[in-house]
């Protein structure tokens, strides 16, 4: 009987793989989430860690170029586990559009589907995300873009994963222990219950 279910569940598996959710993605680049940034000092660019700002819990680091990646960003935690890897931003080397859509139709292979557009409406920014749950019940995203125009982000191909729950996780530590450096987040919140808008100051005369 139970060779018969085996049978039968590796049968349903192989027919139907879609249906099955894909294991949450762990690494890129070489670099492992939930590592210790330590462990890559040879791989990174100790001299440009420095703390992200109105995000004082984070600390991010250039990564040394390869010929896969251009560049990245690994961020690591300040407080609740100092040099844990809790998010990773790779470059891709090939930053052309004919590159994403090969890169996407792979990603979708390996993935599924996405969950979440991120782009713009006018696909200046082209951008999905996949969310997971790992083996230890961690929350992680990834997001895929092609950015054409927008300054703030990095031209190209680039790929981000992080570890939602260990980022939230970090925040919370460092605004409990420093409760006069609370993330940008936190404060337009706190801005937003502390009154009305005083409209007569927001618009010109």
């Amino acid at each position: 009987m139970k060779k018969t279910l085996s049978f039968a569940l590796g049968l349903f598996l192989f027919l139907f793989p879609a249906l099955c959710p894909a294991q949450a993605p762990s690494q890129i680049g070489g670099f492992v989430l939930g590592g210790n940034v330590s462990e890559y000092k040879d791989r990174v660019k100790m001299e440009t860690a420095m703390p992200i700002r109105y995000a004082e819990y984070l600390t991010e680091v250039e990564t040394k170029g390869s010929d896969e990646f251009k560049s990245g960003l690994v961020s690591y935690g300040n407080c609740a586990a100092p040099g844990r890897i809790v998010r990773i931003k790779m470059k891709y080397a090939d930053s052309t559009k004919k590159f994403y859509e090969a890169l996407l139709k792979h990603y979708k292979d390996r993935f599924g589907e996405p969950l979440e557009w991120r782009g713009d409406p006018f696909h200046v920014m082209i951008a999905w995300k996949w969310s997971f749950t790992d083996s230890q019940n961690n929350q992680v995203s990834m997001i895929l873009q092609h950015n054409t125009k927008d300054e703030e982000e990095k031209l190209g191909n680039a790929v981000k994963i992080s570890l939602t729950n260990l980022l939230e996780q970090e925040r919370m530590c460092f605004e409990k222990k420093y409760p006069s450096l609370r993330s940008e987040d936190t404060r337009q919140q706190a801005e937003k219950k502390s009154g009305p808008v005083r409209w007569d100051r927001l618009l010109p005369k």
